[in-house]
């Protein structure tokens, strides 16, 4: 019973921000009215809130209105939602380029999530994954999110045992560490059957406006086809297209002296 009057009260906390939202401000008792509720209900479900600072009430009236701290959670998704509109259009042309899916992937606690995908013509199976979380020792876009983060949060990542997925996966810490100095140093990573046998993968980094590292893109088919002979070429056009999609975020780097 607690557990059902509890999604209650998430879900007329939501009412209150959606009525905000729609209205701009309102009273106690005019919430409470859109609630079917009773004043002393929706002034703590409002308090509640204010103390998030989801709300804030206004000077000298009981009336309130949407607060600051829905900006900081806009704040923590705007960016991947600007990095998929910006980077769709570069993925389907380096898609079109190399025949093989492209994708462009986010940090996510421990993982990575696909938000961008263009899916390429000599592509053997479409499969969709955006969406889809991966781990980020064995995958090229994961090495790039891992290589590019300060010493305390990639060690924080790296503090559990490495899954072994296939004969080729890094599961050494050490060894994925060395990996990644090297990642750094080259501006692109590679992972070769690591995350399944008989595919492979290129991805590198792509900036925001302050140069901080904030998404990979990157490119993946099978091995027959993406050699490791190939990567390295293959790493031309991925960075390449990396540094397009960093000028459209707004990063005034080095990428534009190329």
């Amino acid at each position: 019973m607690r557990d059902t009057g509890s999604v209650q009260s998430v879900d007329r906390a939501i009412q209150i921000l959606e009525m905000l939202a729609r209205d701009g401000e309102a009273g106690v008792a005019e919430v409470a009215r859109e609630l079917g509720v009773h004043n002393s209900t929706a002034s703590r479900l409002i308090t509640a809130l204010s103390g998030h600072e989801l709300v804030e009430r206004l000077a000298d009236t009981r009336r309130v209105r949407l607060g600051v701290g829905l900006l900081r959670l806009a704040g923590a998704t705007a960016f991947r939602l600007d990095v998929t509109t910006q980077a769709q259009p570069v993925c389907d042309t380096l898609s079109d380029e190399l025949g093989e899916t492209v994708n462009v992937a986010v940090l996510t606690g421990d993982e990575a999530i696909n938000v961008c995908q263009a899916q390429g013509t000599s592509a053997v199976a479409t499969q969709n994954w955006v969406g889809q979380r991966t781990v980020l020792h064995a995958t090229s876009s994961g090495k790039v999110l891992l290589a590019y983060l300060d010493d305390d949060e990639r060690e924080t990542r790296l503090a559990f045992p490495l899954d072994r997925f296939t004969e080729r996966t890094l599961t050494s810490v050490t060894d994925l560490l060395g990996e990644l100095v090297t990642v750094r140093e080259n501006g692109w990573a590679c992972a070769i059957e690591e995350l399944e046998t008989g595919l492979n993968a290129v991805a590198a980094p792509i900036r925001s406006h302050d140069g901080s590292v904030i998404a990979a893109i990157s490119v993946a088919g099978p091995t027959y086809r993406l050699s490791p002979d190939r990567l390295p070429d293959v790493a031309v056009a991925v960075v390449r297209a990396a540094e397009s999609i960093s000028r459209r975020m707004g990063y005034r780097g080095p990428a534009d002296e190329l």
